[in-house]
């Protein structure tokens, strides 16, 4: 399959994407053929939520465990920790609240990308003498758990003994801070669309060499019900296309599992329900990216390229509630970097071009053309009812 015809990316321009390389491309192919083996194991089809799980987690061929660059100038997307050392720091005030407040604990970063934004924390919260006992990253990718122990051995070697990689979640009985950035949008998504006849879940088959989607029932009786109850609360139109991340709710139950004492802080690009299953977004909100260009088309570049899903925080406060854990609060990703006292960092400036450059850097953190306003901040919490200093600016939990 060719990669470098142009096609209508997501704001509606006409784009072209790079062609991989001989070698992605073979690496493609053999992912490809392992869905395909499945598929051909299930009757000819996969829900599209077991088809992103394999593109993007099969073992050793999977978009996040096929060892090729992905964060970055070099790769194919940038997060906040990419972008500026001030969002990780501004985190680390907010760990370090929970932390002085419990008397201590531990830090488990879900998903800990470059390494960068457990670089920056351990090294702002060393600053402040306020460092965890434990320092655990949860990762499952060997390329990228290579890479922050590379750099996180380069920054901070004296402390070493405090950071631990896990490869699978504590045992229950964490006191502490969890915090995943950009983690929710990665887990794979049912597609659904209202047709004349009733809800229809959105399936994927090998139709003429190519990817193609198929019209089935829904593929649970969970599923079923979630369809049919949004379809009552949000009267979606004959047409109406969008995803329903169950795995998300499963995610969540299992954080809540381990945390006896603390906060789940979750940071990730998202609506609330009425937001996100509005009439006018009515094709959903699945989004791929390759070499930093955005696209809407997941049956290309398969293994090669990051598919992500819009994050539906009303669904994921209920799956908190429903497992005992309290939502202490919810804003967006400006006003908890605000609060925070992201522009203070500014004073830190020797020069008049370090301060532009920093300036640069909050605005895209926090301007609401930029990151401020799509990205969203919410906090879970148990047995923890101190305010959190994050949430003190602009409190949206009503807009759940």
């Amino acid at each position: 399959m060719s990669y470098d015809t142009d096609f209508k990316s997501l704001d509606g321009e006409r784009t072209r994407l790079p062609l991989p390389d001989a070698a992605a491309q073979a690496h493609s192919a053999r992912l490809q053929g392992v869905i395909a083996e499945e598929m051909a194991d299930n009757g000819g089809r996969l829900s599209f939520a077991r088809f992103m799980e394999l593109a993007l987690y099969a073992p050793g061929l999977g978009y996040y465990s096929g060892g090729s660059l992905k964060l970055g100038a070099e790769g194919d997307f940038m997060t906040a920790p990419e972008w500026s050392s001030l969002f990780s720091r501004c985190l680390a005030r907010q760990v370090a609240q929970v932390l002085v407040a419990l008397g201590g604990g531990d830090v488990l970063e879900v998903g800990g990308g470059s390494g960068l934004m457990a670089a920056d924390i351990l090294e702002s919260l060393l600053a402040d003498d306020c460092l965890p006992h434990r320092y655990y990253i949860l990762e499952l990718s060997a390329d990228l758990r290579d890479r922050q122990q590379t750099l996180l051995k380069k920054r901070l070697p004296h402390i070493q003994d405090r950071i631990i990689w896990l490869e699978r979640l504590p045992e229950p009985g964490f006191h502490g801070v969890i915090v995943a950035n950009e983690l929710l949008d990665s887990l794979p998504v049912h597609v659904f669309t209202i047709t004349e006849t009733g809800a229809a879940e959105l399936y994927v088959e090998r139709r003429d060499g190519q990817w193609s989607w198929c019209q089935g029932e829904p593929s649970s009786a969970v599923l079923s019900e979630r369809i049919e109850d949004l379809q009552q609360a949000e009267n979606l139109p004959i047409g109406y296309t969008s995803e329903i991340n169950l795995a998300a709710d499963s995610w969540v139950a299992s954080m809540a599992e381990i945390l006896a004492a603390g906060m789940l802080l979750l940071i990730d690009y998202g609506f609330p329900r009425r937001e996100y299953y509005h009439p006018e977004r009515n094709r959903g909100t699945l989004m791929c990216h390759y070499r930093h260009r955005a696209h809407g088309e997941p049956f290309i570049l398969v293994g090669l390229q990051d598919i992500t899903a819009h994050v539906e925080f009303t669904a994921i406060a209920e799956a908190a509630y429903a497992a005992g854990m309290k939502v202490a609060g919810y804003t967006t990703q400006a006003a908890f970097l605000l609060a925070q006292g992201i522009t203070e960092f500014l004073n830190e400036a020797d020069d008049e071009l370090t301060r532009l450059q920093l300036a640069q850097q909050i605005k895209k953190l926090t301007m609401p053309h930029e990151m401020g306003d799509l990205f969203k901040v919410l906090a879970l919490t148990r047995d923890f009812d101190e305010p959190l200093r994050g949430l003190a600016l602009r409190d949206m939990r009503d807009h759940l």
